[in-house]
């Protein structure tokens, strides 16, 4: 029932540190001994509902009240509120709660709702809610002390007792209200009797007035509350117009506001289509210029390859004109031997010749001479040739010698990939492995076995927890967590010692465990504790079941500080730009790393003989790509040009589709605003404002029908003093 208390709680009020009462609906009966504080809790509902200290005579002032050695007290009343007499029931719902807290130097009122929310806590609320529910603490028979009740039980004098019973059920209260009501109703009644002695004389005369008016204006009075009425109904009518343009005008200001932000989204979303196709058209022209340059490559790696096989050509026609020469030379350096042989013999016997036999001679000699000489030039033309073919040769054998280590190098690769493809095809089968290799499964197995001596079983490793958003950040993810991905996690120290012998056992040394509270939940990373940049973070493309894991991340990797990038320029520009705050390192899609310590700016390029990525889910692709692009780069530009050239070709490529499906996006958006603005708002505008001007012209047409009737009852009263003379003359 509305108006009763349903519990009271007292904390350091008088000789109660803490006291909680919950009362029936009806009759509640306290009992206790003597000073065990029954009067403590009427004393406590008299300050609740208002008193004053010196009122309950028990106290001087309110801070009296509270317990010795304690700041402060407190009482709350919680009173029922249901019902036909409950009091504003949508503001305080079924229950009100008084609360009055008293200090050593202030004291507080509040009313709070059934919620506990509070509603109000002024002095004239509280009266308010007294007197609805006719609350009056200070009346001996809603709350009598013991003071009161003894002064009631030992009065002898029956006329006392009379006046506080008189008192008590506020009859004298309503006695004294009577009285000066009807003081008040005497004297009102002289100030009638008086004015209506003063307004006879009037009266009179109104009456003979109103009879004359009643005999001699009677229709005129008709025909103007005619006229009257008639106005009323215009401007009723133009009252009814008046409204329906304003309603109409607030619809038409509310349909023209959506104009703007129509236009506003067009306008943003043109601009950013002609950004895009700014962008569109730089980055098609790059693709273009890296496509011409990539044919410009296979143009020049066919072209060296011709020359390879000419130089080969070459040096074998080269190796067997050299051996002719040399074939050549010796047979001449023969003939020449013989020659002086024979000179030698044609010189002995020379003085036994005749003189013609000597001319004969003479003339043979000066032949052998001339073929002497030929043969000397001819060995000096071909010494010559030969260095040249030897000079030729030396170069010929270095570039055979430059593929040959190219060739190795490349034999080299091929071991390395072709471990890389074991590891990958026995990663197929068990992830695990990725991290760790057989080690790792020999562990498990050991982990396994001893189960039953951990406190909760070890995590690891850490990245066979892990999957990744999209496998494109495979390369970047591995590059930034690292080590850590092959990490075990324990629970506390005991575990952590199990698990090194274990380790020990398995042969894997070197293992990274961490220490970490299993039972602690995900944690929450606030947004201003994140990178201020639109690019993902590493615990933003990671997904894993086990909490631990990722608060692992977080807090021993700085996993949401840690920036993913696409393009090497975009990640020089988060790590480099001053603006981007809590960002600890950027990692391209590639594995570069970049990062900012004061003033120094450091970029790290990616392992060259890194292992493959330990998420890759096609190895053997992966795998013939990168063989391909070795080879390519090592035979045919002997440097890292090559692969700059790819990866920016690649990059292009993949802005050129960013660019498109971005451009794509802006224009669906500003079609559907176009459409929104063509079918929606601009046919609404127009139905408004055509609606507008009609109530408009209705108006005018009101306004300019009660100009004419007023304008006719003007001439009325004009021709009224000479109505009875037009009447004789019209009757003439």
């Amino acid at each position: 029932m509305a108006g009763t208390i349903s519990r009271i709680r007292l904390e350091n009020f008088m000789c109660h540190s803490s006291l909680h009462i919950e009362l029936g609906e009806h009759v509640n009966f306290i009992t206790g001994q003597n000073g065990s504080g029954k009067s403590a809790i009427l004393t406590a509902l008299c300050i609740a509902f208002g008193s004053r200290a010196k009122n309950t005579q028990r106290a001087a002032t309110l801070k009296d009240f509270i317990k010795t050695g304690c700041s402060y007290a407190a009482v709350v009343v919680d009173i029922n509120n249901q019902g036909e007499d409950a009091f504003k029931p949508e503001l305080y719902g079924n229950l009100i709660i008084l609360e009055r807290r008293i200090t050593d130097s202030t004291s507080s009122m509040v009313l709070k709702d059934q919620y506990g929310r509070k509603v109000a806590h002024c002095k004239d609320d509280l009266n308010e809610i007294i007197e609805h529910f006719n609350i009056d603490v200070e009346n001996p028979c809603v709350i009598m002390s013991q003071d009161k009740s003894r002064e009631f039980l030992h009065s002898g004098n029956d006329k006392d007792k009379f006046k506080f019973f008189f008192k008590a059920t506020l009859l004298q209260q309503v006695n004294e209200l009577l009285e000066t009501i009807r003081d008040q109703l005497n004297h009102a009644d002289s100030i009638v009797q008086d004015l209506e002695m003063s307004i006879k004389p009037v009266m009179k005369e109104l009456d003979e007035l109103r009879e004359k008016i009643k005999n001699m204006e009677h229709i005129e009075e008709i025909a103007q509350d005619i006229d009257n009425l008639k106005k009323k109904l215009a401007w009723s009518h133009v009252y009814d117009v008046d409204k329906k343009i304003e309603e109409q005008t607030v619809k038409l200001q509310k349909l023209k506001e959506r104009i703007p932000a129509c236009q506003e989204r067009i306008d943003r979303n043109t601009a950013i289509i002609d950004e895009l196709k700014k962008e569109l058209i730089e980055k098609e022209k790059n693709v273009k210029s890296l496509h011409d340059k990539t044919r410009e490559v296979n143009r020049m790696k066919k072209s060296i390859e011709d020359e390879i096989a000419e130089v080969v050509k070459q040096k074998i026609e080269l190796e067997a004109e050299h051996e002719r020469g040399t074939r050549m030379v010796q047979k001449m350096s023969v003939r020449l031997k013989q020659l002086q042989a024979r000179l030698r013999d044609f010189q002995t016997p020379h003085m036994q010749f005749t003189q013609a036999e000597a001319s004969q001679i003479e003339e043979d000699m000066q032949n052998i001479q001339q073929e002497i000489d030929y043969l000397h030039s001819n060995i000096k033309r071909l010494r010559e040739d030969e260095k040249e073919f030897s000079e030729q040769l030396s170069g010929i054998q270095k570039s055979i010698s430059d593929v040959t280590n190219e060739i190795v190098e490349n034999d080299k690769r091929m071991q390395q990939l072709k471990s890389n493809i074991e590891d990958l095809q026995q990663r197929q089968t068990n992830k695990v492995t990725a991290f760790g290799g057989e080690r790792v499964l020999n562990l498990l197995r050991l982990i396994e076995r001893s189960h039953d001596r951990f406190k909760s079983p070890p995590i690891g490793p850490i990245g066979a927890h892990l999957q990744l958003v999209s496998e494109s950040w495979s390369v970047a993810v591995d590059c930034a967590c690292g080590k850590l991905l092959d990490a075990f996690i324990v629970s506390c120290h005991k575990d952590l010692q199990i698990l090194r012998e274990c380790a020990n056992k398995a042969y894997y040394n070197y293992l990274q465990i961490i220490i970490y509270d299993f039972s602690r939940p995900r944690l929450f990373i606030p947004d201003h504790k994140l990178p201020t940049t639109e690019h993902p973070t590493v615990l933003s493309v990671i997904q894993s079941d086990n909490h631990t894991v990722l608060n692992v991340l977080v807090d021993q990797g700085n996993a949401e500080r840690q920036v993913l990038v696409r393009d090497y320029e975009v990640g020089k520009s988060v790590a480099f730009d001053p603006r981007m705050r809590n960002v600890k390192e950027v990692f391209t899609a590639d594995g570069f790393k970049m990062f900012s310590r004061g003033a120094v700016q450091t970029i790290l390029p990616p392992h060259r003989r890194g292992r493959p990525s330990r998420w890759c889910s096609s190895p053997w692709l992966l795998l013939l790509l990168c063989l391909l692009f070795s080879l390519v780069s090592k035979v045919f530009f002997a440097s890292d040009s090559v692969n700059e050239e790819t990866g920016s070709f690649s990059s292009a490529n993949d802005e050129l589709d960013l660019a498109n499906r971005k451009l794509e996006v802006a224009q669906q958006e500003k079609t559907h605003y176009e459409g929104l603005m063509r079918t929606k708002v601009l046919p609404d505008i127009k139905k408004a404002e055509e609606d507008y001007a009609d109530l408009q012209n209705l108006r005018q047409v009101f306004v300019l029908l009660l100009s004419l009737m007023t304008y006719f009852h003007v001439v009325e009263l004009l021709l009224l003093p000479y109505r009875s003379s037009i009447k004789v003359c019209v009757l003439l």
